[in-house]
């Protein structure tokens, strides 16, 4: 068994009139310390499948099952969620914002300096624990956020287009900052995005959905020799083009 499984997932909306059918019959499983991209049209279900593994509301019929265990309140603790918004406390500086889910949690308040500290300086922001977020550019305080989603030491990593409302360098550079972090962390990630660029320079493997109702439609296998490269270099690679062109076309075939 995969080290995160979802076993024939099938959600529907309703309505006090219809009943909307949103994902059908999803099967996947992705191994621990893999990272993998979830793309698709609109429509396809991608957020709401990434907020069912993050166990914020149960699939209408299927199962989530992390490490072999069903997903609960006991073990939704090993779930991270990073947003496309940072949502940081502007009342609060960095160094409390970072360890807000420490306190949540309740873990030992003397540690917490020292772990703020020492994931800003993973993140590239050794001197700023003191500042406010207003004080920070935006490509700044999503850092800031990726070491708050790291401070509760999760096993899985959920990324729902953290980047989009970046400018184009500052994406780029989070996106390598994000695959070293998580690769020296061993972390299990999941990123949905509207990037195919993007999903070919960060994943391991691309899972490519198809939309009214959402299904998984292919999977592809993303070349070794990109996968030991940085994204940024990832995008300068010959074979990056060749995925990048099957997966536009397998996409566009979706209409």
């Amino acid at each position: 068994m995969e080290f995160l499984n979802l076993e024939n997932i099938h959600h529907s909306y309703f309505s006090s009139t219809q009943a909307k059918d949103v994902l059908c019959d999803i099967n996947l499983g992705i191994r621990e310390g893999e990272f993998v991209s979830f793309i698709g049209p609109s429509g396809c279900g991608k957020t709401t499948l990434l907020s069912i593994i993050a166990g914020l509301f149960p699939p209408t019929k299927g199962k989530v099952y992390i490490d072999g265990e069903e997903i609960s309140i006991q073990n939704q603790s090993l779930i991270g969620y990073m947003l496309q918004q940072d949502y940081l406390f502007p009342w609060k500086n960095i160094e409390d914002n970072i360890t807000i889910g420490l306190k949540i949690m309740e873990r030992s308040q003397k540690t917490h300096k020292v772990t703020a500290n020492a994931l800003l300086q993973e993140v590239g922001l050794a001197n700023v624990s003191d500042n406010y977020p207003r004080e920070l550019s935006g490509g700044m305080r999503q850092r800031v956020a990726l070491a708050r989603t790291l401070a509760v030491n999760p096993k899985i990593l959920l990324l729902d287009e953290p980047f989009s409302a970046l400018d184009y360098q500052s994406k780029l550079k989070l996106e390598d900052l994000v695959v070293e972090t998580l690769k020296a962390y061993q972390k299990t990630a999941v990123l949905v995005t509207h990037d195919i660029g993007e999903a070919i320079a960060m994943s391991e493997r691309v899972f490519l959905f198809s939309a009214n109702p959402g299904t998984l439609h292919r999977v592809f296998e993303i070349p070794e020799a990109l996968q030991q490269l940085s994204p940024f270099d990832a995008r300068q690679h010959p074979a990056y083009s060749d995925v990048f062109q099957a997966i536009w076309k397998e996409l566009e075939s979706l209409g």
